[in-house]
């Protein structure tokens, strides 16, 4: 990774994030909208260090995770520093990639476990890692315009951050494979239909619609509302870290294939992949 790990600091101008706390909200916005606010080692580094700020705030009793812009996150920014591993060998690259996995995972399990609930504001694309950032929130509430798919499997690699597995524990198994495996999109409306969305509006009324939510839940007692979300995450989430385990090492053996190389490649040309299974 072309990133410091061990940096704590987001010079002015690199922010992929901002905080601001406002009447108990922690109002967490995707802040790099003319990139449509791609994913990258560095918005995972921020988002790890944001979590951390968040955590012990008193001040915030609840957090709005949204984005500035037309969209809320199409996935990973292929121009972001850092974007691809090497290494010497097939075998070296699989290793980097999956400690590099891990370490992002690491950085999410952060943010996903927080004791304040996380209510999630999407609009527009929300496609790949933005998918899977949206569905760590406790409640998603979208835009009508908002539009949900994971395409890996039609790049060459496996679903990178649990999105899948988040998938099967809010629509089942059956919805999960067919959304990951196909690569399909779908609309706000069937993402609450299946579970995955709580609430749809209309797009000019996001904002409200979202800070009303995360101000009714700022309005409950505080250790009333963690010991909620601690309960219903043990319940729902008691094999997700073993299994991510497991994602980590099926993300670095596919990011390191020629198929992935294929995947990319044939997205950048715009024409139709062949991958040949190597």
């Amino acid at each position: 990774m072309m990133i410091d790990t061990l940096d704590t600091e987001i010079p002015d101008g690199e922010e992929r994030l901002t905080l601001d706390v406002e009447n108990g909200v922690g109002v967490l916005t995707l802040c790099r909208p003319e990139k449509l606010n791609g994913w990258s080692w560095e918005a995972s580094r921020q988002l790890g260090l944001m979590a951390d700020r968040i955590r012990f705030d008193e001040r915030v009793r609840v957090v709005l995770l949204r984005a500035e812009g037309r969209a809320f996150c199409a996935g990973i920014d292929v121009s972001a520093p850092g974007g691809g591993i090497t290494g010497h060998t097939v075998a070296e690259r699989i290793q980097r990639y999956d400690e590099g996995i891990r370490w992002v995972h690491e950085r999410f399990a952060v943010f996903a476990r927080l004791p304040q609930p996380v209510v999630a504001a999407v609009q527009g694309y929300c496609l790949g890692f933005g998918f899977e950032l949206a569905l760590m929130a406790d409640v998603r509430i979208a835009a009508d315009d908002a539009v949900f798919a994971l395409p890996e499997a039609t790049l060459g690699v496996a679903v990178d951050a649990g999105g899948d597995l988040r998938i099967a524990r809010e629509a089942g198994a059956g919805w999960a494979k067919y959304l990951a495996l196909t690569g399909r999109r779908i609309d706000a409306a069937t993402a609450e239909r299946l579970g995955l969305v709580q609430l749809v509006t209309p797009h000019d009324e996001l904002d409200r619609a979202a800070r009303e939510t995360a101000a009714a839940i700022a309005a409950n007692a505080p250790l009333a509302v963690r010991a909620v979300k601690r309960n219903i995450d043990a319940y729902a989430d008691h094999a997700m870290a073993a299994t991510l385990d497991r994602t980590a090492l099926a993300a670095a053996l596919t990011l390191s294939s020629d198929d992935a190389r294929e995947g990319y490649g044939a997205k950048a040309a715009r024409r139709p992949p062949r991958f040949e299974g190597r």
